[in-house]
């Protein structure tokens, strides 16, 4: 049985579900819950990751391979989790998400992609947290939890903040997360749980296994960190202590409704990098055409 270590944030024996539990920053969260005591339904869909290594160490760890994009199985997910241990879930974290890893413009990105991007990040997200809500409005006879811990944090991105060229499917999806969900179910979550509260985090590059190799170029890792003051790049940990403080409401009791930019004060996208050469607009194309035709070149501004 685990037991709270260090600093108490009040979480002992509080179920908690986290979606995405397997990756680099679910694991983290998942770890961090349980160093405070707390019950995890930890849910993953196609790798399970090193959860297993995790459950056998503790008996507040259940596993649940779900697809959070059919209602029936996150039904099924929280029914199972609230049996297991006796209890509604309490407190939800919404960390799963894809993001296709290949740079496609607008123009060129498929309808199929949108869609599926969408369907993950934000169907997902409201399936969830319509379950849960559900449950803790009518909880189980002998399932019932404390509504004083009720709390719910997002996973957003600063791409949902500054936008990201490229992946504009993704971006569009955490916005929509991070600034009209939470801002809305900030009003409804107090109709069920009068103390509920829901926040989110939305970091910036994060060093997990997905972004290694892409964060080991030096090039790209110094155009990363071009408008990030800290010049650094997030830990997994960081992310994850900052989803507990979150979750807390011995310590975030009158935070609601607000998206933490986990960034190390990122000031937006690096569009313009030093010595790349700018994109010719059609008025130059045109000017260079003419010249080309015998009419007289522009003089250059002193």
């Amino acid at each position: 049985m685990s037991v709270p270590t260090g600093i108490d944030f009040g979480l002992h024996r509080v179920h908690v579900l986290v979606a995405g539990a397997a990756g680099g920053i679910g694991i983290e969260i998942v770890q961090e819950f349980l160093k405070q005591g707390a019950y995890v339904t930890a849910q993953y869909h196609n790798s399970i990751g090193s959860l297993p290594e995790l459950q056998a160490g503790t008996d507040n760890l259940e596993l649940f391979k779900a697809d959070v994009t059919d209602e029936h199985a996150v039904r099924k997910m929280f029914s199972r989790g609230g049996e297991f241990f006796e209890q509604e879930a309490q407190v939800l974290i919404v960390n799963h998400g894809m993001m296709v890893e290949e740079e496609i413009s607008i123009v060129d990105m498929e309808l199929a992609q949108w869609e599926n991007t969408m369907k993950v990040n934000l169907t997902g997200a409201f399936l969830l947290v319509r379950e849960f809500l559900r449950r803790l409005r009518k909880p189980r006879r002998k399932f019932a939890p404390d509504l004083s811990k009720v709390a719910v944090v997002l996973l957003g991105s600063t791409s949902g903040e500054f936008g990201e060229a490229g992946y504009v499917d993704y971006a569009c999806s955490k916005s929509a997360l991070q600034t009209g969900f939470l801002l809305s179910i900030k009003n409804e979550i107090v109709k069920i749980a009068p103390a509920g509260r829901i926040n989110a985090v939305s970091p910036g590059w994060v060093l997990t296994p997905k972004t290694k190799h892409i964060l080991s170029d030096p090039e790209y890792l110094e155009r990363t960190l071009a408008t990030v003051p800290l010049r650094k790049v997030a830990q997994p940990i960081d992310v994850a202590r900052q989803v507990l403080v979150l979750a807390s409401s011995t310590f975030s009791g009158h935070l609601t409704g607000q998206n933490i930019v986990l960034s190390g004060g990122m000031e937006g996208q690096l569009l313009n990098p030093p010595g790349e050469a700018p994109p010719k607009h059609e008025e130059e194309s045109n000017a260079g055409a003419s010249s080309s035709t015998g009419s007289k070149p522009r003089k250059s501004m002193p």
